[in-house]
């Protein structure tokens, strides 16, 4: 008698990603871990900004230099968050939205230490608090640049959702002669 190799049966599937295109407003995102990100960097940036106006020495080159990291982390996670909350992200899943966040955010951090460390060597009070609001704020845009090299890695959507179903085939005995 012949023995008949047994193979186990294989699973195949298929995965869909599910994008709707419409934009629509969803609060949703401001309760994920990214959307608390976002909220906390633009407060972050609005603080360190008033720190640095409010002090006598607002028209110092390092103020400046300051307000201009502030502002420029104000504008990106502000229309960033916008357009997750509006689901624009997703209507234009083509973009590497992922990838983008991730350069960018790394770029912010990388100037927030630059800034936060030229207006604490001042030592003015209100530089110094812009210093620590800014020291805080490079934590979070790295983390959040951290979260974005994970989620790039890990193959993940910027937005959307991602329905994968598995299918077993049947398998039959083989004919007999």
């Amino acid at each position: 008698m012949m023995a008949t190799p047994t193979n186990p049966p294989q699973s195949m599937g298929s995965s869909n990603v599910v994008f709707r295109t419409e934009t629509r407003f969803d609060p949703s995102y401001i309760r994920t871990v990214p959307g608390i990100i976002k909220v906390a960097v633009i407060v972050l940036d609005l603080l360190g900004f008033i720190c640095i106006q409010s002090s006598a020495f607002w028209w110092n080159p390092r103020g400046v230099y300051f307000n201009i990291v502030a502002h420029l982390g104000l504008w990106f996670s502000g229309i960033l968050l916008l357009l997750y909350l509006f689901h624009v992200v997703e209507k234009y899943h083509n973009i590497m939205w992922l990838k983008i966040e991730l350069i960018v955010c790394g770029i912010i951090s990388f100037l927030y230490l630059i800034a936060s460390t030229i207006v604490l060597a001042y030592g003015s009070a209100g530089y110094s608090a812009a210093g620590f609001f800014g020291y805080l704020a490079m934590v979070l845009y790295g983390f959040d640049a951290f979260l974005k090299a994970r989620a790039m890695q890990a193959g993940d959507l910027a937005q959307g959702t991602r329905v994968t179903t598995k299918q077993t085939p049947v398998t039959t005995p083989p004919a007999l002669p």
